[in-house]
């Protein structure tokens, strides 16, 4: 039972004027039984005294014998067969357990037709029983006291039951929701036991055995009692024949009205196409016909001219007199004035409101009600929506095949807007039949908190879309109507009510019935978003309860493109060309912006718009938050309840893309959304607002996020390196560049070149890797030597901006995270793998955190360039001594350590500079304990290394033992390459003991006692040991000395093997020789001695030549 007015459930009740008399009132009133056990789902159950139900409630014809137990139905020769074959026998003693049984049968069991008539006339008789109302009043005592409307009904009636059903869901009683709910399924089931009917049908009934509990679609015994069969005129009684069913569902009559048949006759207005089953064509042509009549000229329907009469007059509705008649008397027209005065804010009649809702949902249900459809909208029903004549699934038919397929000619179009403007279901959804039906389950559990009636249940069934509470039919039937709200923003009460006085400032626009030809669809509200998110400073801005109601719209229409007029009209060529296969919820936008770039300008323009105002509020993606949720109330939940957004909210969901609480939908949204930042930077909101300026001065006509950050980072760059330069870039943007700086380096996607760079070599090396965290980066970098030129080039870049600056490597920082903020919590970034290194050997070091230093220092050993701090160190001496490297170079790839072993060679020589030679001892030291360090030996000796030494290989100690095992095996090694390898680390190893790690171990005690006083460097401490070891009075540790020999012996053989091939090589060998001061002191002498002999020769020769000349 539906009521006119609020569309709640109500069930109305006559009692044919019956007052209940003294002997009444003084019987005992009947009693409630609560069932409890497995009889608790039957709910409750009226059990009345035997001898009430033998007076009061046994129907006309039913047995006159009166049994000591009192009347029953179950002892009835009608029904007794169909209780004993249907019912259990321990409800036979129960008259409304019987009936409730008999009623509730499978659709397939059937009842004699006598006893069907016997039930019928039992419920009629209960209904008119006064006492049938004393229960409700002792039962509802309390809660008919707190509901003023039902207090106030007159007693012995049947408007107390009905008003009691119709707040039944206000109930929060427990044994009064329950009797009150199974009043209503068991007795309220059959609109024939309503007020006025029976007065003037009973004879006829109990004549023609019309009674019956049936119901569902069969047609039994009981029969529906057609319009002509008692011989009523079309012009005398209203013709309502509803099955028990559809009344239980449909019916309403509003009891407090005295006059039921005037609502009954309503009735006929609300809901023709549940008659047009029942009664004969006729009865369905008139009524049709008369609605047709109201349609044309609302003076037609008597109740609703006198109803909207006072109304009409106070706001001038019929006072155009420029207007022709016929539009003036419209149903429409007088629809338009009355709501434009709601949405004003005006006071109109309860009765009138009452009564436009009535007529408001009788044009949506029936369109051929509306002239202007019928005329322009013929072809396109039927083509698409023959046969959908009920309950208004015409107009939606015609509202999805304009949605969907967008081929509604355009006056067809117009007309439907021009519909749904009049009927105005944005106000009201229960205005629209087919919506309301369909969504009913899904507002009473998603929306039961709104009530019912209210506009802010169309918002909250938007909120619920593409959630787990919607129903799919409900999902179209929203969106079809959604797709013609969307296009006028006055259909939206809500919009309307908080927006009208800033539309009009801002945006021009006129009142709620007026329109504008010249305003596209969808303009208005585009305007209004436009000013949303101005700040002051930049003009005029909405109100704050008008921005909000404005993002509500946003958040919503994000949920789909076609509810965005000016995106769908301007975008409608790409979407089918880039886009037709993305049916998904949000996947349009998404693919728009993914084609960004190769969209028309007129969408490209819109698109770029959307994806600017979703970077400042990112709440507009509806989905994505959704998707999120877990996150953002793990970490979010600060910056998501602010209500001002400003770009917080993505940057915290980027910080915290990879916590456990992210899922992979919030994962791939994010994603997304930073990959779309990077086409173009106005879609990051917080950059462009923090280096708006500083793009235009420094970075003009760049539009792509990359490049501009690229640009702002080498400007920052240079201004660094040219000491007492002013920094050209504000200190707010070089502080939103750095995030920006670390978001990119997350993901390789979002460096678009080097992307498109290495895309074939992902597929081939990387295809199982996952973007994200750098992995893609990283594989890479470990396939490095296997990359294609242009890929391997990039990379080696992408390398040496890492190695300048740590902390945009973000497998570094995110691995190295709890040890840095150990070891290096004070360390300038810039520091960061210099402190890492330092500390890498400490016990407190993280195992993974120490491999992924291990990594970046093979890495910075193929190439000077990589190593900031040697390159910084070694300016002057890699020209100076390394010139012939750099000459072969090629940019952008590694020189394989070649410049790094050219400086060992001269630090051996000892002719670096003091800082280059600190710099290599740290890298010979390094590289000594882990040959992998050592780029030129893992190159050159990898087969000897796996031939002669795997077992130190699998050790992995990196104590030097790969190295020493190298060395040791000197003879048995072939290749010359790897030979000439081991002889320079031999030869390095003469500088200083602390590049040769098994000896420096075995030797350190040693080196405490008998050379503490020798600083190390330049072999001096070598030099000590050595004479240690010849002098006879020390004694040396026994592994000190066996070492020590060991090393005489491989240095001999390396003389051996490879001489000195020049002066200065050897110069450096005799300088660099433990036995210096001894070979120092023999060419010392040898020169002496040749001095001598020169003196001695000399006196001789020239004695000879005196005795010449005197000859």
């Amino acid at each position: 039972f539906v009521s006119s007015r609020s569309c709640k459930p109500v069930t109305a009740l006559c009692f044919n004027g019956a007052q209940p008399d003294a002997s009444d009132r003084q019987q005992p009133a009947a009693r409630l039984l609560l069932l409890s056990g497995p009889d608790l789902h039957r709910g409750i159950l009226l059990q009345a005294t035997h001898q009430e139900q033998g007076k009061a409630a046994a129907p006309d014809g039913a047995s006159s014998v009166r049994r000591s137990g009192g009347w029953k139905l179950a002892e009835e020769a009608a029904c007794r067969e169909d209780v004993s074959r249907i019912c259990p026998k321990h409800s036979w003693n129960n008259n409304l357990a019987v009936l409730e049984c008999l009623q509730d049968r499978k659709d397939e069991t059937e009842i004699a037709s006598d006893c069907n008539h016997l039930l019928w006339n039992y419920k009629l008789n209960l209904t008119t029983d006064p006492k049938f109302e004393s229960v409700a009043i002792e039962v509802c005592k309390t809660t008919i006291s707190g509901i003023k409307e039902c207090a106030a009904e007159e007693r012995g009636k049947g408007y107390l039951v009905s008003c009691l059903v119709d707040h039944r869901t206000n109930i929060s009683e427990y044994q009064c929701n329950q009797y009150i709910t199974k009043m209503t399924s068991i007795v309220f089931s059959d609109y024939r036991l309503i007020c006025g009917f029976m007065d003037k049908c009973k004879d006829d009934i109990n004549k023609l055995h019309c009674g019956s509990v049936n119901t569902g679609e069969k047609v039994s015994p009981g029969l529906w009692c057609s319009c002509e069969k008692y011989g009523f005129k079309s012009d005398s009684w209203p013709f309502f024949f509803f099955k028990s069913i559809i009344s239980s569902l449909f019916i309403y009559l509003a009891v407090k009205m005295k006059n039921c048949l005037k609502h009954i006759y309503l009735l006929l207005h609300i809901f023709p196409f549940e008659l047009a089953y029942l009664c004969f064509p006729q009865c369905k042509d008139a009524l049709s016909t008369r609605q047709k009549l109201i349609a044309q000229d609302y003076k037609v329907s008597y109740s609703l001219a006198k109803a909207c009469k006072p109304d009409l007059r106070k706001y001038r509705c019929n006072m155009d007199t420029a207007m022709p008649r016929a539009r003036e008397a419209k149903l429409s027209y007088l629809l338009l004035c009355l709501e434009a005065a709601v949405h004003r804010g005006q006071t109109v009649s309860g009765e009138c409101q009452g009564e436009m809702l009535d007529y408001r949902r009788m044009l949506m249900e029936d369109y051929s009600l509306s002239p202007e459809i019928v005329l322009h909208c013929r072809g396109e029903i039927d083509t698409h929506c023959s046969g959908l004549h009920h309950k208004g699934r015409t107009l939606h038919c015609l509202m999805r095949v304009s949605r969907d397929k967008g081929i509604l000619e355009g006056h067809c179009q117009k007309a439907l807007q021009t519909l749904i403007q009049e009927t105005d279901p944005g106000a009201d959804y229960r205005i629209d039949r087919a919506l309301n039906e369909a969504c009913e389950s899904v507002i009473q559990t998603a929306c039961k908190h709104i009530r019912n009636g209210d506009p802010m249940i169309l918002s909250c069934l938007m909120e619920h879309l593409y959630t787990d509470k919607m129903v799919e039919d409900c999902e179209h039937r929203l969106l079809e109507l959604q797709y013609f709200i969307s296009r006028d923003w006055k259909l939206d009460p809500i919009l309307y009510k908080k927006c009208q006085n800033d539309a009009a400032r801002i945006c021009h626009t006129h009142g709620w019935n007026e329109t504008s030809e010249f305003m596209p669809p969808g303009a208005v509200f585009s305007c209004l978003y436009r000013h949303a998110y101005r700040t002051e400073m930049q003009g005029r801005r909405l109100s704050r309860d008008c921005k909000t109601e404005v993002q509500r719209i946003l958040h919503q229409r994000a949920l789909d493109v076609k509810l965005d007029p000016e995106l769908q009209q301007r975008c409608m060529t790409d979407l089918g060309k880039w886009c037709s296969e993305k049916t998904e919820a949000g996947q349009e936008l998404e693919c728009l912006q993914y084609h960004l770039d190769d969209l028309v300008s007129n969408c490209r323009d819109v698109v770029g718009n959307l994806t600017e105002l979703e970077s400042e509020d990112i709440q507009i993606e509806a989905l994505l938050i959704r998707a999120c949720e877990p996150v953002i109330q793990s970490y979010c939940h600060e910056v998501a309840d602010n209500q001002i957004d400003t770009g917080d909210l993505m940057e915290c969901l980027v910080a915290n893309k990879h916590q456990k609480e992210m899922n992979e939908k919030c994962a791939v949204g994010v994603t997304h959304f930073q990959l779309i930042q990077m086409k173009d930077f106005r879609f990051s909101y917080k950059f462009k607002m923090a280096c708006k300026e500083d793009v235009l001065k420094l970075c003009p006509n760049i539009k792509k996020k990359v490049d501009v950050v690229i640009c702002l980072s080498t400007t920052v760059r240079n201004d660094t390196l040219q000491e007492g330069r002013e920094q050209r870039v504000s200190m707010k943007c070089r502080k939103q560049l750095r995030v920006e700086e670390l978001e990119m380096s997350e993901d390789i996607r979002l460096e678009p070149d080097l992307y498109e760079s290495c895309r074939q070599d992902i597929k081939q090396h990387c295809q199982n890797v996952v973007f994200g965290n750098a992995q893609v980066i990283e594989c890479l970098k470990e396939n490095k030597k296997r990359l294609t030129q242009h890929c391997h080039q990039k990379v080696f870049k992408l390398q040496e901006t890492e190695m300048m600056d740590p902390e945009l490597d973000f497998q570094l920082m995110r691995v190295c995270k709890q040890m840095i903020r150990r070891f290096c919590s004070d360390t300038d970034a810039k520091n960061l793998l210099q402190c890492l290194k330092q500390n890498k050997n400490s016990e407190l070091m993280d195992p993974k955190c120490k491999q992924m230093i291990t990594k970046r220092q093979i890495t910075q050993n193929t190439d000077y360039r990589l190593n900031p701090v040697l390159r910084k160190a070694c300016k002057a001496d890699i020209p100076k001594f390394c010139q012939n490297v750099l000459n072969n170079a090629k940019d952008d790839n590694e020189l394989e350590g070649q410049v790094i072993s050219c400086l060992k060679l001269k630090y051996a020589d000892q002719r670096l500079s003091p800082d280059c030679e600190s710099q290599i001892t740290v890298i010979l030291q390094e590289s000594a304990l882990d040959y992998r360090l050592d780029p030129q030996l893992q190159l050159q000796c990898t087969e000897e290394i796996l031939r002669l030494c795997a077992e130190e290989v699998a050790a992995q100690e990196q104590t030097g033992q790969v190295e020493e095992c190298l060395k040791i095996n000197l003879l048995k090694i072939s290749h010359e390459g790897c030979k000439k390898e081991i002889l320079n680390i031999l030869k390095e190893s003469k500088a200083d003991i602390f590049v040769d790690p098994v000896l420096h171990t075995a030797c350190a005690l040693d080196i405490k006692h008998q050379c503490a006083a020798i600083p190390p460097g330049r072999g001096r401490q070598m030099s000590c040991l050595m004479e240690a070891l010849q002098d006879k009075r020390v004694r040396l540790q026994p592994e000190c000395k066996k070492r020590l020999q060991d090393r005489i012996d491989m240095w001999s053989y390396a003389a051996k093997v490879a001489p000195a091939e020049g002066f200065s090589d050897l110069a450096g060998q005799v300088f660099t020789s433990p036995a210096k001061s001894y070979i120092l002191s023999m060419l010392a002498m040898c020169v002496v001695l040749l001095f001598l002999m020169g003196l001695l020769c000399g006196r001789i020769t020239k004695r000879v030549t005196q005795e010449l000349k005197d000859r």
